[in-house]
């Protein structure tokens, strides 16, 4: 039996259902190289934590492909806190991607320039966000004179990827949400409200600002209708330009094609 002294800490979290498919992350995996690429290329040792892969380790071999399109040293460590599964991915391993048991006290020894947790916290109650949120936040690459640090990505999707909302998080907090989907499964833009990250779902009620925002975005896309006919894309990129009039939207055009927007967080998060 090890001493005291060796043993290692349990890990900190609960065992989630371990959904997972091929491509499902998608989305937040193109956001986070375009908005996060810069920051991993200045990294001396781009290190990325895919935090509750799942089932199968789909997802973290193929945050690391993407990661390299735009920082060629980044690394990539699935960590996952059922130690079966964390087995099951290791013939998965390879240069730069490691598979390690763990959980929210993110067992690598280099501080994360990314740490992404997507569908992880859907299970948790929300007055449990806030410390997993700081926990994470932690351990992240500290901001310096030339980097804003590392990145958390807390959020939801659907089985398929069809439709997520994440929350972007730096060392300081949290700084913006994005939702982005596939434009031509949308009806409304509030059809993305089942997918809002655990520290907003429960808010979608009057007097709450996520509310707000999705009843806004609902009537800019209604006001939008009649670029419908040039496509979903035009209707969406519209209605979004419509909403940076009362919204602190956060990014342009460019994004926009891609069926996002991001907000800074401040504008809606949960009252006090």
């Amino acid at each position: 039996m090890p001493s005291r002294a060796t043993a290692r800490p349990a890990p900190v979290g609960t065992v989630t259902r371990g959904t997972t498919n091929p491509n499902r992350l998608r989305r937040m995996d193109r956001w986070i190289a375009a908005v996060h690429g810069a920051e991993l290329r200045r990294a001396a040792d781009p290190v990325a934590v895919d935090l509750g892969y799942g089932a199968a380790p789909w997802t973290a071999v193929e945050l690391l492909h993407r990661l390299r399109t735009v920082a060629p040293h980044a690394r990539v460590v699935g960590v996952e806190i059922d130690p079966a599964r964390v087995a099951a991915a290791q013939p998965y391993a390879r240069e730069g991607l490691d598979f390690r048991h763990g959980g929210f006290e993110v067992p690598v020894a280099a501080r994360p320039s990314l740490v992404r947790a997507a569908n992880v916290l859907r299970q948790y109650d929300e007055g449990e966000v806030a410390a997993v949120w700081q926990r994470l936040c932690a351990r992240l690459a500290p901001a310096s004179e030339h980097s804003r640090g590392g990145l958390l990505v807390e959020g939801t999707c659907d089985e398929v990827g069809r439709r997520h909302v994440w929350v972007a998080l730096g060392p300081e907090g949290p700084r913006t949400v994005t939702l982005a989907t596939r434009l031509g499964s949308l009806d409304r833009p509030s059809d993305l409200a089942e997918r809002l990250p655990k520290a907003l779902i429960h808010r979608n009620v009057p007097g709450e600002p996520v509310h707000a925002f999705l009843r806004d975005f609902d009537r800019a896309w209604a006001a939008a209708a009649p670029y419908a006919s040039y496509g979903a894309r035009q209707r969406w990129m519209r209605a979004v330009r419509d909403l940076t009039a009362d919204w602190p939207v956060t990014d342009g055009p460019a994004r926009w094609r891609q069926g996002e927007v991001t907000v800074r967080w401040d504008a809606l998060a949960p009252r006090a």
